[in-house]
Order: C-alpha cells, then structure tokens, then sequence
C-alpha cells in the first residue's frame, strides 16, 4: 500500500491534545470489570482518577447484538474456567453487559473526578447511547474492526475515533480508515494491539507502531493486554501517543478481563513509569544540560600547575598536570600552553587560565 496521511496530526479529546510532542494520552480501561455492580463501576472510575489517567473506558454492548446464540465456545475462556461448565460465550456476555441507564451516572462521576468518560461502542445503538452521554472520543475495538457500519457510525458523530488493530492486517486497517475519513471523520487514531489475554511479550510486535506511523501519517497508539507496565514503557519510547490497560479493583474477582488487569497500586505504577520514560525521552539534542552544568564545571578536567614556577617561566609539559576541576584552560588546549610563559608566579594546584599567560 501507498503511505497516505488519514486525518490531522494531532487532535483534541476533551482538554487534552493528543499527538506526537504531547503527553502519551492513557486510557484506563475498566471494560466490564465493574460486575454489573454500579458502586463498583464508581469506584473504579475513582481508581483511574487517583492513578493520573486521563480517561477511564468502560464496554458499551448487550449480549443480543454481540453474539449469536450459536457461537461456538471460546478456547481462552474455557481454559481459564471462565464460563461455566454449561454456560455459553452468550450467556457470560448477557452475565457483564453495561445496565445502559448507567452512563449517566458514570459520565457525571467521571466529570466529578476530572477525568474523561468514555465508552466503547460495539453496536450502532451504542453510539446514539454514548452520544446522550457526550463522549468525547470513540475506541472501536479490535474486533471491530470490519464492523463498517459501526466504524462509519461513530465517524459520523465527527468525534476522534481511535481504532484497535488487533487480528488486523493493514488492508483491513485501510479499509476501516477510508470508511471513517468517508464519513466525515478528521481526527483518526490507529491503536496497535495484540489481541490475547494476556499475550505474550514476543507476540506484541511492538516496531509495528513505527510500521503504522509510516503507513497511515496519523497518530499511533497502544491496546495493551498484558500484565505488568514494560510494553507500555516500550511502546511509548517507539512513539506511542497514547495507552489504553485494563484495570480492575482486583484480579481476584470473577469475570473474564480481571484475570490479565492491574490493580490500582499497578495502574498508578505504570502511569507514573509512561511519564518517566516521556521525560527521560527528553530532546534528541546532545547537549550539556543545566542540571550537569555545576559537574561540567567542577569535574571535568583542566590544566593546573604541576609545580611551583616563577613569574616569567616557560611552561614544560612537566610543569603541568591534567586535574579537575574542569573551569580552567580546557585540556586540549595543552599543546598550546606548553612553551608559554607565565606572567606571575605560579604554585602547585594552581587552575590556569589564559589571563595567567604571555600570549
């Protein structure tokens, strides 16, 4: 495919501009970890808050426009015992879907907490949902990423769309930005992503983020699903202009995303560690920077006196010593010290400066 810019290379959702040179937009998702429990759901909203996130997502679905009843089992949810022994991928689904009448108490505790709400939509109507509740941003999941309609829905609303590209091949990944762009959609995000549960780390594929940022001239960003906070440091480091982790309140409580989610304790460690890794990214300038300028001053070396001479002397290279500190006559510089004369007496240890020499 020809490299093609999609959309504008920096937006905003909410007060935050989001883009390459801006802080790493970090999305804490709670997905369906609230167990149907809306204190829960609150709770967890204040968890994102407290952990310095900038938005808090939950999943906005029903179990009738997700899934077919006649949906085959699911490998990863038997063997993690996450369904029961008769239950069917339907039946869990229907068992953690949103109560819809809850957006507007999270959108309002959201707004409480100063953080931005939002939600992801996996069916039309979730989006009509969501637009009651003024989202700013819409996540399209990675299983929907061939779900054009919905694509073109949420496009629609000319709100940023921000578009997870797990399973997803970069025709696919075209194909769903073109419907978006299509659509009216300006403020585009494509979110690499490894779609497992957890994945493991060689499966991430994390210089794809540079893949996606030459491919598509849009923002990128990183879904991640693993445990721990070392992929979201690298995918930052790579250019990542935002993060999205599942949390919970805890990874003892059932459902099928607490298993691979942090913790609070964990999701604060790695919001702080995203804005270490932005601040020691730093410019790609090698300079000395003002926080080594006492060192560079008194630790480097300069050229002192070896021995005591009189005034008049000429300089030997025995007559001179390579010492810091480092605010003398700098040391290659030696050459042409050696030969010179001094103007007044010099005794050992003494730093040279040129104002102590016969030019």
């Amino acid at each position: 495919m020809t490299a093609r810019s999609y959309g504008n290379p920096e937006f905003r959702i909410g007060d935050r501009l989001v883009g390459p040179g801006h802080p790493c937009y970090v999305i804490a998702e709670a997905g369906s970890n609230h167990n149907r429990d809306l204190p829960t759901a609150l709770r967890l909203i204040e968890v994102a808050a407290e952990a310095g996130a900038d938005a808090v997502k939950f999943q906005t679905y029903t179990a009738e426009g997700l899934y077919s009843r006649r949906t085959p089992d699911i490998k990863y949810l038997k063997e993690q015992q996450l369904v029961g022994g008769s239950e069917s991928v339907w039946d869990l689904i229907k068992r953690v879907e949103i109560p819809w009448e809850w957006h507007h108490d999270l959108a309002r505790h959201a707004a409480e907490n100063n953080i931005s709400f939002l939600s992801t939509p996996f069916e039309e109507a979730a989006v009509d949902a969501l637009e009651e509740v003024g989202v700013p941003a819409y996540k399209i999941a990675s299983y929907e990423v061939n779900h054009l309609p919905l694509i073109e829905r949420a496009a629609r609303t000319g709100k940023p769309v921000l578009l997870s590209t797990g399973m997803a091949s970069l025709g696919d990944i075209e194909r769903a930005l073109d419907t978006a762009a299509a659509a009216g959609a300006h403020d585009l995000m494509v979110m690499h992503c490894a779609v497992n549960y957890p994945p493991r780390f060689e499966d991430l594929n994390l210089r794809a983020i540079r893949t996606l940022q030459d491919a598509f001239q849009i923002p990128i960003g990183w879904s991640d699903h693993t445990l721990g906070h070392t992929a979201d440091v690298v995918a930052v480091t790579l250019g990542a202009c935002a993060v999205e982790k599942h949390f919970t309140l805890s990874r003892d409580h059932p459902g099928p995303d607490h298993p691979f989610a942090l913790e609070p304790h964990e999701l604060a460690a790695m919001v702080v560690a995203i804005r270490e890794t932005e601040d020691a990214l730093g410019s790609s300038v090698k300079r000395v920077t003002a926080a080594e300028m006492d060192l560079y001053r008194l630790a480097r070396r300069s050229i002192v006196a070896a021995r005591d001479v009189s005034a008049g002397g000429e300089l030997t290279r025995d007559d001179l010593a390579i010492k810091r500190p480092g605010f003398g006559i700098p040391v290659h510089e030696l050459n042409q010290v050696i030969g010179r004369h001094v103007i007044h007496d010099v005794v050992t240890d003494d730093v040279l400066e040129w104002d102590d020499l016969v030019r």
